[in-house]
C-alpha cells in the first residue's frame, strides 16, 4: 500500500479571503472572494450577511468565471466600420473621453435635452440620475420601465412601498403565502430561505402563475392562471370574502382611507376626490361624535359607513363605492372562471384559505405600541396571510390596476405591516405624495431643478411642453401614461428614430443590451439604430455605449467606454436608492476593488464622474474648475444628497465621534464597511418593526436615522385620487385638458379603485387566430444577459426550447427533438420545441436571453445560443397593430408606460428543422481580440 498517492482531502484554496457584495443578480448577497497569490480561486457565501447568511447560489459561485470571461472589453474603442459591423479600433481614455466631451458640452450649453441617458441593470440609479440632472437633460431613466414599474408604482400609490427590494413576506410568522408571477431570478436566496422557514413550520404555499417551475413547484397548490387574467382572478377572491364578511374591519378603519369621505354627487366637479378641511386634510366621519373629523386627528375613531351632506352634495366612505364595485356578480366565481382558466371551485377554496389563515389563527405579539392617532396598544396583533409578487403581473398592460387589486386584497385582510403578513423594507414606507414631482424643463447650462422621475399627483404634474408635446424623448409622464416613475426605456430608440417629440443628437446607454434582448422588436430595433436619413448621416447621430463585456448593443455604439467586472470597482447600493434593508433593520452595502483589473478599462461611474468634471457640471466641480470627486469612491465617501445624508448610513462623524444614519463624512467609511464584510445594518427597535405607517416609534426612529425630516404617517390609498383626478380631467373638468383620442382610455383605465380590464392587444388582435399566450422568464441560473456567455452557467443553460403544454403538443403531432413555428402579428421564430405537462393549457414559454447573435460575447459562432437558442423579443413590437384610427399605440400599459412584454398571442405550427434557430442574422465583427488562458 505504501506505493498508493497521497491525497490532501483539504488543500488550501487561498491565502487570502476577501469580503464584498455579489453582482450576479438583484440579491446583492455578501460573498467571500478566495484569492491565491493574487488570483482569483473560489466564491462563497458569507455567513455573517444579513441577506444570505451563507448561501451562494450557481450564479454567485460562477462569479469566478464572470471576472475571466473572454467577452470582456479591454479598451475604449471608436467604430470604423458601419454601425452593427463590430468594426472598431482600440483608443487611449484621453481620446476617448475627449471625443465624449466634444460631443455633449455643446448639447449641455445650447439644447440639454437631446442628450438621452438611459441605463440597464445597474444598481447606481441615485448616481447617475443626478449626474444627469446635473447635465441638465430630462432624458434620463433606468430599466424598470420594461421589467416591473407597474408593481414599483401600484406599491407606492397605494400601500406605500412596493415587493421585493421595499417589501418583504413576514417569514417568522406567516401561515400562508400566496406568490402571484414570481420567476427564480430575482431575490432568490432570500426567498429560498424564506420557503424553507415556510415548509419546516407547516405553512401553506400557494403559487399562481402559468408555468409550475421553481418556487410554483414546491408549491402546496398551484394555480395555473391564464396569463393577463390575475386581477380578474384576484377581485373574485374580493368579492368572495366580502361576501363572506371575512374582511378586517378594525384595520379597514384605522390604517386605509375606506372610512374618508368621497364626494358622490355624479354633477359635482369633485365627484370623487375627497372631502377635506381648510388645512387640505381628508375628512372622515368620527364615530365618537358623529361628525366630520380630519383622519389623523387625535384619538379620531373613523366609520367605515360614513355619509353627510354638505352644500347640498353628498359625501360618503370609500367603503360604500369599494362595496357596491365587488360585490357584483360579475365577480362571482363562475363569472371569471373560464377566463382565468381557473376553476370556480379553486377560487373559492383559495378564498376560503386565505379567510382561514388571517381570522381563525391570528398572530399576535406582546408588544405595546402608539398609533399616530395617540392611540396605545397593548398588543401587535396580525393576519398571517403573506402575499409576494414579481413580473408575471407587472409586465402586462392591465399590470399597474392588477397590482393594486392585489394590494387591495392584502388590506381587506388586514395584511400589511402587520405579523405575519407583508412588511416594508427601509427607507420604505414612504407615501406618494412624499416623493418628488417629476422634474423635465430643460435650461441650457443648468441643472434641472429637481429628480426627472418621480410620482405625480395630478395633470399639473405631467411632463409637457407649452404646446401640449412631450418633453421627455420616451413619453413618460405624458397623457398617454401618466404615472411612469421609472420611465420607458423601450421607447427610446423608437421614438428617437421617428423623431417624435423631438430628434436627439446622442443616444448615451449603460449597460442596456438593447440591440437584442432588452428590445421589443429586436430586428426593428437594430434597423432604427443604423437608419440614416436622405444625406446618409445617422438618425440618431451619436450613440455612446458603456459595458463590460461585448454584448450584441456594442456593434451599434459609436464610442465604447469598457466597465470593469463587478470585482474591480467600488459600487454602492444605498439607502438612497435600492438598498440591502430587511424588514427589521436598514442596511446597505459596497463593492471594492478586490481585484485589480488586467485590461485598460474603468469603473463608469468613475468615468461619469470624469466626464461632469470636464464638462464643468455643478456638483462635480471646486470653485476653481478642477475636479470635486478623484473617483466613484471619492464621492460615495464626500458627496451629500443633503446636509448630513449621503450615499452610506453607516460610520459617519457626529459630534462627539462616529454615528449612524445622520452624520458627516467620514473619510474612513469605506475601510469601516470592508472590516464588517462589506455591509452595515441599523436594527429596527422592536416596538417599530410593525405597523410602520402608523407608528409613532418607527416614525421617530425614521426621522433620527435620516430616512425622512419628519414623521410622515398615511392611510393605505384604496381609492387612488391622482388616478381621479385624470379622470376628471378627461371628463372636461380643470384647465389641463387631454387629447380627444385619448379622453376614453384614461376614464376606462386610470380608475381610483382597482378595476380589471383586458390586455390591450387583445383589441387589435384576433384571439381565435392567435390562441396562444407566449412568455419568458429567467432562469434561477440566469440574470443578466451576461449569465449566458459564463462557463460555468452555460452548462446548465446552453439552449433554450419552447416549453408547450400537453393540449399543443399533442395537437401539433410533436415528437421529442420538433421544431415549431411560432408566429404573432409582427413577427415569427422556428425554435425547438419541448413537452412540459405542468402549464397553463393555452400558454407557452422560454427561458429569456439565452439566445445569442453571432459575434458576440465572444462565443464560437458555432455556440449552442447562437444557433438553438432564441429571443422572443423578435416576436414582439413596441407599437400595438393598427386598429383602424390611423394611430399606433404603444404596446404598454397605459397608466404608467410599463412594457406589456407577457400580452404576446401567437399561432404555432409543426415546422420542418432548420439548421439553426430562426430568424438568424449574420455574424457581426468582434472587436474582442481572442486570448489564451482566459476561461
Amino acid at each position: 500500500m505504501s506505493d498508493q498517492p497521497t491525497i490532501d482531502l483539504s488543500p488550501q484554496i487561498s491565502d487570502e479571503v476577501r469580503q464584498t457584495t455579489c453582482y450576479m443578480c438583484a440579491c446583492r448577497c455578501g460573498i467571500n472572494v478566495h484569492l491565491k497569490e493574487g488570483r482569483l480561486t473560489y466564491i462563497e457565501g458569507n455567513r455573517d450577511h444579513p441577506i444570505n447568511r451563507g448561501v451562494v447560489c450557481a450564479k454567485g459561485a460562477a462569479g469566478i468565471r464572470q471576472v475571466m470571461s473572454p467577452a470582456r472589453l479591454r479598451a475604449p474603442l471608436r467604430r470604423v466600420g458601419p454601425r452593427g459591423s463590430g468594426d472598431f479600433e482600440e483608443i487611449s481614455w484621453e481620446e476617448a473621453l475627449e471625443t465624449a466631451v466634444s460631443w455633449l458640452k455643446p448639447l449641455r450649453e445650447t439644447a440639454p435635452e437631446k442628450l438621452a441617458f438611459f441605463t440597464g441593470r445597474d444598481q447606481s440609479q441615485s448616481f447617475t440620475g443626478w449626474w444627469a440632472q446635473q447635465f441638465g437633460t430630462p432624458n434620463f431613466a433606468a430599466h424598470g420601465g420594461f421589467c416591473s414599474v407597474n408593481m414599483a408604482a401600484a406599491g407606492i400609490y397605494t400601500l406605500g412601498g412596493s415587493f421585493w427590494e421595499f417589501g418583504a413576506p413576514d417569514w417568522e410568522h406567516a401561515k400562508l403565502l400566496l406568490l402571484f408571477g414570481v420567476a427564480e431570478d430575482h431575490d432568490s436566496n432570500p426567498i429560498k430561505l424564506g420557503l424553507a422557514k415556510l415548509k419546516a413550520r407547516g405553512a401553506k404555499i400557494v403559487g399562481v402563475n402559468p408555468i409550475r417551475s421553481g418556487y410554483n413547484a414546491i408549491a402546496d397548490e398551484w394555480v395555473g392562471i391564464t396569463p393577463g387574467t390575475d386581477g380578474l382572478f384576484i377581485l373574485s377572491l374580493v368579492h368572495e370574502l366580502l361576501r363572506a364578511g371575512k374582511i378586517d374591519l378594525d384595520f379597514l378603519a384605522r390604517f386605509t382611507n375606506a372610512p374618508v369621505l368621497l364626494d358622490s354627487d355624479p354633477r359635482s366637479e369633485t365627484h370623487g376626490l375627497f372631502l377635506r378641511d381648510a388645512e387640505g386634510r381628508p375628512l372622515v366621519l368620527d364615530r365618537r361624535t358623529g361628525k366630520p373629523a380630519p383622519w389623523d386627528g387625535e384619538g379620531v375613531e373613523p366609520d367605515l359607513r360614513g355619509r353627510l351632506r354638505r352644500a347640498g352634495v353628498t359625501h360618503r366612505s370609500v367603503m360604500h363605492e369599494l362595496a357596491e364595485r365587488y360585490l357584483d356578480p360579475a365577480y362571482a366565481p363562475e363569472k371569471v372562471a373560464e377566463r382565468c382558466g381557473v376553476s370556480a371551485a379553486q377560487i373559492r377554496r383559495v378564498a376560503a384559505e386565505l379567510a382561514r389563515a388571517a381570522f381563525d389563527d391570528p398572530v399576535v405579539l406582546d408588544r405595546p405600541w402608539t398609533d399616530f392617532r395617540g392611540v396605545e396598544h397593548q398588543t401587535m396583533p396580525g393576519r398571517p396571510v403573506a402575499v409576494h409578487a414579481m413580473r408575471g403581473i407587472s409586465a402586462h398592460a392591465n399590470g399597474f390596476q392588477t397590482a393594486r387589486a392585489l394590494h387591495l386584497l392584502q388590506s381587506l385582510l388586514g395584511a400589511v405591516e402587520t405579523p405575519g403578513s407583508f412588511r416594508f423594507k427601509p427607507p420604505y414606507p414612504k407615501p406618494a405624495e412624499a416623493h418628488p414631482r417629476p422634474q423635465f424643463r430643460a435650461t441650457p447650462g443648468q441643472p434641472l431643478e429637481g429628480p426627472h422621475l418621480g410620482y405625480p399627483q395630478g395633470p399639473e404634474d405631467l411632463a409637457l411642453q407649452d404646446d401640449g408635446s412631450a418633453a421627455r424623448i420616451d413619453k413618460a409622464f405624458t397623457w398617454e401614461n401618466p404615472l411612469s416613475p421609472h420611465g420607458l426605456m423601450h421607447m427610446v430608440i423608437s421614438n428617437a428614430a421617428a423623431g417624435d417629440p423631438y430628434r436627439i443628437d446622442t443616444l448615451f446607454l449603460y449597460m442596456a443590451n438593447m440591440a437584442w434582448n432588452s428590445a421589443m422588436n429586436t430586428r426593428g430595433t437594430m434597423e432604427m439604430l443604423t437608419a440614416q436619413d436622405e444625406g446618409g448621416d445617422y438618425i440618431i447621430p451619436r450613440i455612446i455605449y458603456s459595458d463590460a463585456y461585448s454584448s450584441e448593443m456594442v456593434a451599434y455604439a459609436d464610442l465604447i467606454l469598457p466597465d470593469t467586472t463587478y470585482l474591480e470597482r467600488h459600487d454602492c447600493i444605498s439607502l438612497l436608492d435600492r438598498p440591502i434593508s430587511e424588514p427589521d433593520a436598514a442596511a446597505d452595502a459596497i463593492r471594492w476593488p478586490v481585484l485589480t483589473p488586467d485590461r485598460d478599462v474603468r469603473p463608469f461611474q468613475s468615468v461619469l464622474l470624469d466626464l461632469g468634471a470636464r464638462l464643468g457640471l455643478p456638483g462635480m466641480t471646486e470653485a476653481d474648475g478642477s475636479a470635486r470627486y478623484a473617483d466613484y469612491a471619492d464621492y460615495i465617501t464626500n458627496h451629500e444628497r443633503k446636509p448630513g445624508i449621503g450615499p452610506l448610513a453607516g460610520w459617519r462623524m457626529g459630534p462627539t465621534g462616529l454615528t449612524h444614519g445622520r452624520g458627516e463624512p467620514n473619510a474612513a467609511q469605506l475601510e469601516s464597511y470592508i472590516a464588517n464584510g462589506g455591509f452595515f445594518t441599523a436594527h429596527v427597535p422592536p416596538e417599530a418593526a410593525y405597523y410602520k405607517p402608523w407608528n409613532r416609534a418607527y416614525q421617530d426612529w425614521a426621522v433620527e436615522f435620516g430616512l425622512a425630516e419628519t414623521p410622515q404617517p398615511y392611510l393605505i390609498q384604496l381609492w387612488c385620487e391622482p388616478l381621479r383626478r385624470f379622470q376628471l380631467a378627461a371628463e372636461g373638468h380643470g384647465p389641463q385638458q387631454p387629447p380627444e383620442h385619448l379622453r376614453g382610455r384614461i376614464r376606462a383605465t386610470l380608475d381610483p379603485l382597482p378595476i380589471w380590464y383586458a390586455p390591450l392587444s387583445d383589441a387589435v388582435e384576433d384571439p381565435a387566430e392567435f390562441p396562444v399566450h407566449a412568455l419568458t422568464q429567467r432562469p434561477m441560473a440566469m440574470y443578466h444577459s451576461w449569465g449566458s456567455q459564463n462557463a460555468w452557467l452555460r452548462q446548465i443553460h446552453g439552449q433554450n426550447p419552447l416549453y408547450l403544454p400537453t393540449y399543443w403538443w399533442q395537437k401539433l403531432g410533436l415528437q421529442d427533438g420538433d421544431w415549431v413555428r411560432v408566429t404573432s402579428s409582427h413577427g415569427g421564430i422556428t425554435v425547438p420545441a419541448a413537452h412540459m405537462a405542468a402549464l397553463n393549457p393555452s400558454t407557452v414559454w422560454t427561458w429569456n436571453a439565452i439566445g445569442k447573435r453571432k459575434g458576440a460575447w465572444a462565443l464560437d459562432p458555432d455556440a449552442p445560443e447562437a444557433t438553438r437558442g432564441f429571443l422572443l423579443n423578435h416576436l414582439i413590437h413596441e407599437l400595438l397593430p393598427e386598429r383602424g384610427d390611423g394611430l399606433r399605440w404603444a404596446n404598454s400599459d397605459p397608466v404608467t408606460g410599463q412594457a406589456a412584454w407577457f400580452d404576446l398571442r401567437v399561432k404555432l405550427e409543426k415546422s420542418a428543422a432548420p439548421e439553426e434557430s430562426q430568424p438568424a442574422f449574420g455574424p457581426m465583427h468582434s472587436p474582442i481580440r481572442r486570448h489564451t488562458g482566459d476561461c
